[in-house]
């Protein structure tokens, strides 16, 4: 397997790590949002939005707190499950100056689990192992690594975008190359991640055919499986069901930034909703 050495990775990101250290050392903003925020900035730019890190380069610390701001203004709006009012011209005003395109929380909303997905997967592929001396230097005192335990940070495992394993390598360690450059879209979204929850109204039995055509009507080919309710009587109608997307994108289609969907088909009602794994 491709491997590459600590500098080697350190100089690959030379950018993204310049920014981080003047949120966490100059700014002294927290390291557990810093991480998130960095990683939001990366999936802008994964979404067209280009070299968006390094145009905070040139920044003044002021101004890069104002944005930091903004960013960490999207992750409240990702994390929250309230009906959210966005500001007049989008809430994100000096991103959209330094990156020279208009930017809305709208974006964040109506792509909120494609998203919440691909931040998880830069915070645990790039910000995970790009950031760690300059994580320990911040948290020393409050966090120590011991041997090759991982680091903790304050602030996670986090309730939306989960935990981090950030583990010191010494410089004559390999990385593996490979998903350290950013996101992989053939990489794997788990199987959580692109579940929906639906639910049915008694007396109108919807049927698993039903389920498939409607949400195949609404984004193509994207259902791998509708799984029903197992009732304890055959006669029983199920009342909601778990349907397994292939994509987390198609979550969001379904949505269209609402918490919960509303569709119809053959007179009966479905509700949709993205689906919460309890403990």
């Amino acid at each position: 397997m491709a491997s590459i050495t600590v500098d080697q990775l350190h100089a690959y990101h030379t950018i993204d790590r310049e920014v981080f250290s003047r949120l966490v050392i100059n700014l002294k903003r927290n390291p557990a949002e810093s991480l998130l925020v960095i990683a939001v900035w990366l999936w802008l730019e994964d979404k067209r939005y280009p070299n968006v890190i390094a145009k905070m380069t040139s920044l003044a610390d002021t101004v890069l707190n104002i944005v930091a701001n903004e960013a960490a203004l999207c992750l409240n709006f990702l994390e929250s499950t309230n009906l959210l009012i966005i500001p007049n011209g989008g809430g994100l005003p000096f991103t959209s100056i330094v990156i020279g395109k208009d930017i809305s929380l709208e974006m964040f909303l109506q792509n909120k689990f494609t998203a919440i997905s691909r931040i998880k997967n830069f915070l645990n592929t790039v910000c995970a192992r790009v950031f760690t001396d300059i994580l320990q230097c911040v948290l020393a005192g409050t966090s120590e690594l011991i041997g090759n335990q991982p680091l903790v940070v304050p602030g996670f495992p986090h309730p939306v975008f989960g935990d981090v394993t950030i583990l010191a390598r010494s410089v004559d360690n390999d990385f593996p190359a490979g998903g350290l450059w950013g996101w992989d879209p053939a990489l794997t979204v788990p199987e959580n991640d692109r579940t929906m929850f639906l639910t049915f109204s008694r007396g109108f039995p919807v049927t698993n055919e039903e389920v498939t055509e409607l949400f195949t009507s609404i984004c193509g080919d994207c259902v791998v499986n509708v799984q029903m309710q197992e009732n304890s009587q055959s006669n029983e109608q199920p009342l909601y069901a778990k349907m397994i997307m292939r994509t987390v994108t198609a979550v969001d289609q379904v949505l269209c930034g609402k918490r919960v969907a509303k569709f119809r088909i053959n007179g009966k009602h479905i509700w949709a909703r993205k689906y919460e794994r309890r403990e």
